[in-house]
């Protein structure tokens, strides 16, 4: 679906045809024959386009001629709601940067450009397009905050119920967060790599314009900040997890240890019933009538005995 913006009195309107300094963002569904319908009429390489619906593929920018092209992965929603999948993952944006347009492209509906449809963004103009991209990239490095903080709660919440849990589900869940993590910290990386080479090439051609030079530091900062947290909720999602494990092997050995001494305990009476049920004479009490009750009496005393014991090297 291609569709065409532009700022009208403020709002943003959509066009039936591309306008001076116009928006085209391309999004699903769509299918490569438009793809290349669109590379002939705006002269813009045709890999360009493909290469930023590559699920795969990586941040970063090239330039061909006058046309610059800018891939920076954001992160989503996972289609494939099931417990051994991650519940975020990490798909590209692709901005190109033409003489007379700025045309985002994506694999995906994507909640990043969903805010500036939706005209949430302040001081939004698609015809400044250095700004337009340092928003982008700024609402991008937002939407890994949020994503991030939620992931958190959520690991906080599941730690709770493993306390009173020893069922599999909620490992599930942790290991689910844990992928999105991965995804997180190898896509923040990236994208942190992007923007210094954007910067250190002036890639925007904002060099002249501290305003945009600053606010492309700070989105650098952020970056790095949602680096840090993602490899910070890692460590801790790791020691949870490792923590856990313990406890389990832990718990395991107890009781273990519990079933051991009790199948002692009560191996003495069947060790004493083993041995009055052959066939021998010399064995005490065999013609005496209250032979049971000695023989019972005798083997509950020796047990109480181990059993007090045990107790008393802690070991029950």
């Amino acid at each position: 679906m291609i569709r065409y913006y532009a700022k009208v009195k403020g709002q943003l309107t959509e066009l039936d045809q591309p306008g001076a300094s116009c928006w085209i963002n391309i999004s699903p569904p769509f299918n490569h024959e438009e793809l290349g319908d669109v590379a002939q009429e705006f002269d813009i390489p045709l890999d360009f386009l493909t290469d930023s619906l590559d699920i795969d593929e990586r941040s970063r920018y090239e330039r061909e001629e006058d046309v610059r092209l800018i891939v920076v992965n954001t992160p989503i929603l996972n289609d494939i709601d099931t417990e051994n999948e991650p519940i975020y993952v990490t798909v590209p944006i692709g901005i190109i940067l033409t003489p007379d347009y700025t045309i985002t492209i994506t694999s995906h509906e994507n909640p990043v450009l969903q805010l500036f449809l939706d005209n949430k963004i302040k001081n939004f103009d698609p015809g400044t397009e250095a700004l337009f991209v340092l928003q982008i990239l700024e609402q991008n490095v937002y939407r890994f905050l949020t994503c991030l903080k939620k992931l958190n709660l959520k690991r906080n919440l599941i730690e709770k119920e493993l306390y009173d849990s020893s069922k599999n589900k909620e490992l599930k869940q942790l290991l689910s967060i844990e992928k999105s993590l991965v995804y997180f910290v190898n896509t923040l990386s990236s994208n942190e790599l992007l923007k210094m080479k954007m910067k250190r090439s002036d890639f925007l051609k904002i060099r002249s314009d501290e305003d945009q030079t600053d606010l492309f530091e700070d989105i650098i900062i952020d970056n790095s900040q949602a680096l840090e947290m993602a490899n910070v909720y890692t460590n801790i999602l790791n020691g949870t997890m490792e923590a856990y494990a313990s406890i389990i092997s832990n718990n395991l050995n107890v009781v273990i240890q519990r079933l051991t001494l009790i199948t002692i305990i009560l191996m003495v009476p069947t060790l004493v019933a083993s041995l009055y049920g052959m066939n021998l004479k010399v064995l005490p009490f065999q013609n005496d009538p209250n032979a049971f009750g000695y023989i019972l009496i005798f083997s509950i005393v020796i047990s109480l005995i181990l059993a007090w014991w045990f107790r008393r090297k802690r070991l029950f």
